[in-house]
């Protein structure tokens, strides 16, 4: 299979930030601890076998082993779990909604690279052993984020009437609904193996799982079982209680908000911008149908909107009671993430590493180790037909991150059996005016307003005849024209990046069972760059 990368700041998709993180600028070394390089795994190894307990393992191995009791584990998984009640087992982890049917692409990408960095460390740590993980984020409400699909350019929606959807934990919801979405599918994808693939895993995770944490488990098991991914609902009691005293240092020391507005403020100062402004308090109330902000006023607690409040005395009473109904907000559940699990490093999408970016100074401060951030792999896949499409257009892989209307100029400037640059001319025009401002001066200096007015005004006339002759040309090869557009609008659907778009059932229908392989054995996570993949050549 041909592959080829570019920088991230090449593909013009990604903020300043990310591109020059992967620079390792120096002015933002202050917000992580250690880059993503193979040899500082060392002392992160270091660093979490000396503050993660065996205790600490014990729990976690017993709370994995109840949520996989009625999945057929297989045997990657099952040494996976057992592993880490060991001392020199470590995890990599990424997390991500519960999206329907995986939601888009990239989520088969962050689960790859989490797959493949534990596969990496293995090999240069021989001695340890890495399990790579994923975070179900069940605690999650944004029902609106997670309720579709994209498949051929339509929208595969799951519209439940559920109460609680858009309100309570989406991990939480039945899956009520989900019949209706998979009769639509079904009729989408039609026959075939990897189409009834694909129905088989619809139908076993949504209409044979009763809630959406169980389904989502259910297929993420499936489509990486055999690679030992390790999938963990974090909404648990028992979990919950290793954080109690970090949820008491959040409601009544504020620890969050005190520790992270002002590195909010120095991201802001060097033109970053804020992923996440830090609320006072940031953990929901999350019971009986509920996930709702916890608030303060004057000494007493309440949750948003309700009647629901508590003293100091009787909110440290709930927690040390119903510890799981203790929900942790975006700034807050990295912290939870790392209390758990022996966690080495988090494996995330620009917009998660820009929030963590805020959070390494409470980290310090509650003497928690901040683990080291890696940005998850992204790729382009193109089918071997587009790919002779596009060397029969003359068009270079960097040239398909340009904006269309650029493209499209560029080839037709190219292409074109007569010169459409005016570039000679106005250089040519601007040495003449340079004399007459010479002139100018010499002899009356208030002519030079009139010159340089003169000058912007045939700049100007240049820049249209050029923009009229391009747009005839266009037309003259409209053809031509029309086939590049069609090209990038199939890789880059909705103008925007494939994998934040199409759902991964496009691509299984096209390449089937070698689809998940072949991202396995040509994504590195490490190697810090954005992939083309061409499939069906070798």
């Amino acid at each position: 299979m041909p592959a080829d990368c570019l920088s991230y700041r090449e593909t013009n998709y990604y903020s300043s930030l990310i591109s020059d993180y992967l620079d390792q600028k120096e002015e933002l070394k202050g917000f992580y601890h250690r880059f993503p390089s193979i040899e500082n795994f060392e002392a992160q190894i270091k660093d979490k076998k000396e503050l993660f307990s065996a205790d600490k393992r014990e729990l976690l191995v017993r709370v994995l082993e109840q949520q996989y009791s009625e999945i057929e584990k297989g045997e990657e998984v099952s040494a996976n779990i057992k592993a880490l009640s060991n001392e020199n087992t470590f995890t990599v982890t990424t997390g991500h909604q519960l999206n329907l049917f995986t939601g888009p692409l990239y989520f088969l990408y962050k689960i790859v690279s989490t797959i493949n960095l534990a596969s990496a460390l293995k090999k240069e740590y021989p001695k340890n052993d890495f399990v790579p993980v994923y975070w179900m984020a069940t605690e999650d409400h944004d029902f609106e984020e997670i309720n579709y699909f994209i498949l051929n350019g339509k929208k595969f929606k799951w519209n439940s009437q559920q109460k609680q959807a858009g309100e309570d934990a989406v991990g939480d919801l039945n899956t009520e609904g989900l019949e209706e979405v998979f009769n639509l599918f079904s009729a989408e994808i039609g026959g075939g193996k990897n189409a009834e693939d694909l129905k088989d895993l619809f139908k076993s995770a949504y209409l044979e799982h009763s809630n959406l944490t169980d389904a989502t488990r259910y297929l993420a098991h499936q489509l990486f079982k055999e690679y030992g991914l390790v999938i963990l609902d974090a909404q648990n009691k028992e979990l919950k209680a290793e954080f109690i005293p970090y949820v008491e240092k959040e409601l009544f020391e504020k620890v969050s908000h005190t520790t992270t507005i002002s590195v909010a403020e120095k991201l802001e100062q060097l033109d970053y911008g804020i992923q996440v402004n830090p609320r006072e308090i940031n953990l929901f109330y999350l019971n009986d149908g509920l996930r709702e902000r916890i608030i303060e006023k004057e000494g007493s607690f309440y949750v948003n909107g309700t009647e629901i409040s508590w003293s100091k005395d009787e909110m440290q009473k709930e927690i040390q009671d119903f510890p799981e109904r203790f929900s942790p907000n975006v700034m807050l559940r990295p912290l939870y993430q790392e209390v758990i699990l022996p966690n080495l490093c988090y494996i995330g999408g620009g917009g998660e590493l820009a929030y963590w970016f805020e959070l390494k100074e409470m980290f310090e401060e509650l003497k928690v180790p901040f683990p080291i951030l890696l940005l998850r792999n992204s790729a382009l896949i193109e089918t071997s037909k587009q790919n002779k499409k596009r060397g029969k257009l003359d068009i270079s892989q960097s040239e398909l991150f340009l904006k269309q209307h650029e493209l499209i100029n560029r080839k037709v400037r190219k292409i074109s059996n007569i010169d459409i640059d005016f570039s000679p001319q106005k250089e040519h025009l601007v040495k003449q005016f340079q004399q007459l401002y010479e002139l100018a001066e010499k002899t009356d200096p208030t002519f030079l307003g009139a010159v340089k007015a003169q000058e912007v005004k045939q700049l100007k006339g240049l820049e249209h005849l050029e923009n009229r002759l391009l747009l005839a040309q266009k037309r003259k090869l409209k053809d031509e024209v029309s086939r590049i557009a069609a090209l990038q609008n199939e890789l880059f659907p909705n103008k925007r990046l494939q994998e934040r778009q199409t759902n991964f059932s496009e691509m299984y229908l096209e390449f089937g069972q070698v689809l998940i392989p072949t991202l396995i054995e040509n994504l590195d996570p490490l190697k810090l760059k954005f992939k083309i993949l061409t499939f069906g050549e070798k």
